[in-house]
């Protein structure tokens, strides 16, 4: 079965020229979803490993769109490497194909995990519960509200390279199956039912994260304008006029930007790493009622404005809390053309 890799970083794909070899080059060819994409040459002298970069390339390849299955976007990539007796890939083949084979995400690692950062090959694909010696992980949403969660391994159905999603329902305060977690339902008072961002996490999945107090919204606008001359000349023996309606001063090029700040109400020490997660993702989209019809909702995608955070701690501020500022990652006035 295909490693799932997380193209975020680099992945270095390597074979190894031996010191009694001919080879003097090495050759990489990378296919992705079963077409061939690019072929990479390095020189080397003997006794080397070559290593090739192929995390942008495939990254490339990539289409990350919300989801409303939560199945995430994928790559299936095939690396081979081979050597050659010539320079630049040429001449005759030496030994057989090193071949890899991997499911590229959306997905990073951190330094000091090392090169090459991989997913959890049995593990729900969000952060781990530290306080706990299994897979088990504490998530929390408002009461009477249904989820899913992805995760790999002992997988009944593959949606998705190894990766599955397991849902829950409306009541559920644990999550069944390889590895049963719990759900915390947090009853959102006075603001309703909350606000959920959804968000490409480190593994490359969504993941919702629900904001329970309030929200603050903003529209800012932009627009350049010139003066115009709005005298009238008659043809008859009269002086020139104008309408005082017939502003001189013209606007146009008017365009709009609506921000809005959630605060994300309490959560414990753990939740630390979500919030992280959100703003370090390069993918981020808002649930919120439609305008025209409030009682459906609608995804939008958005931006995190909030560009650094103080992580709190339940022995430094007791209460953990955080509030982050998010603007539409679109125009207000439809532009698209």
């Amino acid at each position: 079965m295909p490693t799932n890799i997380a193209l975020r970083s680099p992945q270095f794909k390597y074979i190894n020229i031996p010191l009694i070899s001919t080879a003097l080059s090495a050759k990489c060819v990378i296919e992705i979803d079963g077409i061939e994409r690019y072929t990479l040459t390095k020189n080397s002298p003997r006794n080397k490993t070559v290593n090739f970069d192929i995390s942008e390339l495939a990254r490339d390849y990539l289409d990350i769109t919300y989801d409303v299955n939560y199945v995430p976007q994928t790559v299936l990539i095939v690396t081979t490497l081979s050597l050659w007796t010539g320079l630049n890939g040429t001449g005759s083949q030496v030994g057989s194909d090193v071949v890899f084979n991997d499911t590229g995400l959306e997905a990073y690692g951190e330094y000091s995990e090392g090169t090459n950062p991989t997913l959890p090959s049995s593990a729900y694909l969000i952060s781990n519960n530290p306080s706990t010696s299994n897979f088990s992980v504490d998530i929390y949403y408002p009461k009477s509200i249904a989820g899913v969660i992805a995760f790999t391994g002992k997988i009944p159905m593959v949606i998705a390279g190894n990766i599955s999603v397991q849902s829950f329902g409306q009541g559920s305060t644990t999550i069944g199956g390889a590895y049963p977690s719990s759900i915390s339902r947090i009853d959102c008072t006075k603001y309703g039912s909350g606000r959920k961002i959804i968000f490409i996490n480190k593994f490359g999945v969504q993941q919702d994260l629900w904001f329970f107090l309030k929200e603050a919204k903003t529209l800012g606008r932009k627009n350049e304008g010139f003066k115009s001359n709005t005298l009238t000349y008659p043809t008859t023996n009269n002086p020139a006029t104008y309408s005082v309606s017939n502003a001189p001063n013209k606007v146009f090029n008017t365009t709009a930007k609506q921000t809005f700040t959630l605060n994300s109400g309490y959560y414990p020490e753990q939740a630390n790493q979500f919030f992280e997660q959100l703003l370090l993702s390069e993918y981020v989209w808002f649930e919120r009622p439609q305008k025209t019809n409030p009682s459906l909702n609608e995804v939008i995608p958005v931006k995190v404005k909030t560009s650094s955070m103080q992580f709190k701690t339940s022995v430094n501020d007791r209460l953990i809390e955080y509030t982050i500022g998010f603007e539409e990652a679109f125009d207000y006035i439809n532009n698209i053309r």
